[in-house]
């Protein structure tokens, strides 16, 4: 996997709701206004040359968000942080931190535009 997107119905509250829970600057990406005006993008942090995974959220009037098609699971330090920010930021904790053996931890919450994103850290 090399991209993912992540739907929303509000655009800037999805943003916002982002930005807040990880701490971090998400980037507008231009996309062909003439051809697709309904659609906007801003881009997670990501360094081309790392090989790591990267996405972006979207608005796109074709596409809603919701619960029930691929899950996502963000890296996480500690997911204790990430969780302590959700419910103020307008999200839910779906599934409070869990052990899964020796995969570390993981934890569920609802984004402000009802996707179940996933949490994933070693302590």
């Amino acid at each position: 996997m090399n991209w993912f997107e992540i739907y929303t119905s509000d655009f800037e509250r999805a943003k916002n709701f982002y930005s807040t829970v990880f701490s971090l600057k998400l980037t507008d990406i231009g996309v062909d206004s003439e051809r697709h005006s309904e659609m906007k993008y801003a881009g997670f942090p990501n360094h081309p040359d790392s090989g790591g995974t990267s996405g972006a959220l979207v608005k796109l009037d074709v596409a809603r968000p919701g619960i029930g098609g691929t899950m996502v699971y963000f890296y996480s330090e500690d997911i204790t942080s990430e969780l302590s920010r959700v419910e103020a930021a307008g999200g839910k904790i779906i599934r409070p931190k869990l052990k899964v053996g020796d995969f570390g931890y993981i934890a569920l919450i609802e984004d402000t535009e009802g996707n179940m994103i996933g949490l994933r850290s070693s302590k």
